[in-house]
């Protein structure tokens, strides 16, 4: 299929450099069977590309947060791969001191600061290396300090025997930690500079405690001053000179990233931010290399899959070239809105996804299928048990949309708080057994519904069976892909499933190869970011190319 041919049947449409300097072959990429084979070559199977997901910024009740740590670390368990779970520890320049209207803030810090150097790091260190399994869930130890002047910051460690040390500022901590291995990254970037958003003039190229930034959380995302996810807390607003784009433009070389900053115990809460690493197997060393190397990506909650190459080099890396190849191989889960090419700043090129995408008239096709469960107009929290099953085909991956409450901060008068952790019981090719607690909604534009993404391979006629607290619901993948269906559990207003509409593989998958022959700077910057129809978002970490 010709590039022409796969615009006309697919619905994707391209702008700007996408379009104007395209190498032949564009088609939709799933396994790489699915090729033409004129162009083959040089696109290798995304499910073949090893993406790790963690999120290594997180909270819960060992200082100022909600929930156990044991918890978190079982809930962490069931959708990540790697996660670190982070005591606040440090605010050398911590304001307030003579204004009352502060006290507040030095009051709940400062005890919580005291309680982890009464023993609770030391209980905290053991926790986190007893959840360590080698290959299956790694754990790390890290703690933040908070700067007004340089901005917070998260150090994270490699090993598990590493102190927890005092320091007049961030520049003294890394200085302090210089002779570990620990990353040292700042994050809510976004901020006012001088109010615990980040200082750029601190930033060292080449520095190693310092390969990537956090550029999005439950804070909202910085990489730049507008766009989706606004800051909203009542720390201030976002501005351009804390942004990505803005130390990217300063020449800056980090990889890129996000976690969630939850402070009620789940790491990796669906929607709040997850790093990704590219790494050849889940070891610890291997993670930490490619850590180093900015190997990493982020995205806002779906595990959004992005190849990205230029030449030889990949996300993270620094190459010279005059011609640039660039290579773009994405898997979403859920439909792709559109693909963006950042270079310098600049939207060069775009692929726009399907409004609707058409399924292939093959009798067996692959889908994804996302199912909810949530809603109602209780306060208490409902429990579902049961399972889902496909009556024909096979279910080949899952992906869980698990969420945690929706704290970014201590919450007055939930000092009980406890963690209902969400699981898959188990699962096999034909169905998926779960476990889930969902809350209502806490106003319209928060979501709380807990959810898996289904990606199957079946006839039209299989039929997707949810059976939950004794209620039983089905459709066939031919009506999932005419449109979402939802039934209330207990009548209207009572909780609900929503089966989301069955996305065709042309609507979650896209590769296209393109050609960029004009160097506008002694290095050029590219990355790629990938929006899909539900609003979230997938970043890759940046390509640096020099002039050659």
């Amino acid at each position: 299929m010709d590039r022409r041919e796969f615009l006309k049947t697919s619905g994707w449409t391209l702008l700007g450099l996408a379009a104007v300097n395209a190498l032949p072959g564009c088609s939709r990429l799933g396994d790489a069977d699915s090729l033409p084979d004129e162009v083959k070559k040089g696109f290798p199977s995304l499910r073949d590309l090893k993406v790790f997901w963690g999120d290594v910024h997180n909270h819960c009740n060992v200082t100022y947060g909600h929930g156990d740590l044991s918890d978190a670390l079982a809930a962490a368990a069931q959708q990540l791969d790697f996660v670190s779970v982070t005591p606040h520890a440090l605010w050398p320049d911590i304001p307030g001191e003579n204004d009352p209207r502060l006290n507040w803030v030095i009051g709940y810090h400062t005890e919580a600061f005291k309680r982890l150097r009464a023993g609770g790091y030391e209980k905290y260190r053991r926790m986190i290396e007893a959840a360590n399994r080698p290959g299956e869930f790694l754990t790390f130890v890290s703690y933040e300090c908070h700067s007004m002047e340089h901005g917070d910051h998260v150090a994270l460690f490699r090993d598990f025997d590493v102190p927890l040390v005092e320091c007049t500022s961030v520049p003294d901590l890394k200085e302090r930690l210089r002779e570990y291995a620990c990353y040292v990254t700042p994050h809510h970037m976004g901020y006012q500079t001088g109010f615990r958003g980040y200082n750029w003039a601190a930033f060292s190229d080449n520095d190693p405690q310092l390969p990537f930034v956090e550029m999005f959380s439950r804070h909202g995302l910085a990489e730049s001053d507008t766009g989706d996810y606004d800051y909203l807390h009542d720390m201030g607003p976002r501005i351009w000179e804390g942004s990505i784009q803005y130390g990217l433009e300063q020449g800056h070389k980090f990889g890129l990233m996000c976690s969630t900053d939850q402070h009620a115990g789940y790491p990796g809460s669906y929607g709040d931010g997850r790093i990704g690493v590219y790494a050849p197997s889940l070891d610890r060393n291997a993670l930490w290399e490619q850590m180093g190397k900015r190997h990493v990506c982020g995205v806002t909650g779906d595990k959004i899959k992005i190849d990205f190459r230029i030449n030889g080099g990949v996300g993270g890396d620094v190459i010279r070239a005059s011609r640039r190849e660039i290579y773009l191989n994405v898997e979403a889960q859920n439909a792709i809105d559109y693909v963006d090419l950042i270079k310098n700043g600049q939207c060069v090129a775009r692929l726009n996804g399907p409004h609707r995408a058409a399924a292939p008239s093959d009798e067996v096709i692959r889908t994804k299928v996302k199912v909810n469960f949530g809603w109602n107009r209780e306060e208490e929290y409902v429990h579902w048990t049961g399972a889902l099953r496909l009556t024909e085909g096979s279910i080949d991956d899952l992906q869980t949309c698990f969420r945690g409450a929706a704290f970014t901060s201590p919450q007055p008068g939930e000092t009980e708080f406890h963690t209902r952790v969400n699981r898959v019981v188990e699962r096999d090719a034909q169905h998926v057994a779960l476990d889930l607690y969902s809350s209502k909604n806490p106003n319209v534009m928060t979501p709380a519904m807990q959810g898996v993404v289904l990606d199957i391979t079946a006839p039209r006629t299989a039929r997707l069976v949810a059976e939950f607290n004794g209620q039983r619901y089905e459709h066939s993948i031919g009506e999932l892909l005419e449109g979402a269906r939802a039934h209330f559990l207990r009548g209207w207003l009572s909780e609900a499933i929503q089966f989301e509409r069955a996305q065709p593989e042309a609507a979650f998958c896209v590769g296209h190869r393109m050609v960029d022959t004009e160097a506008q700077r002694a290095t050029d910057y590219y990355y790629v970011r990938v929006r899909q129809r539900d609003g979230q978002w997938g970043w890759s970490s940046p390509i640096w190319v020099e002039r050659a």
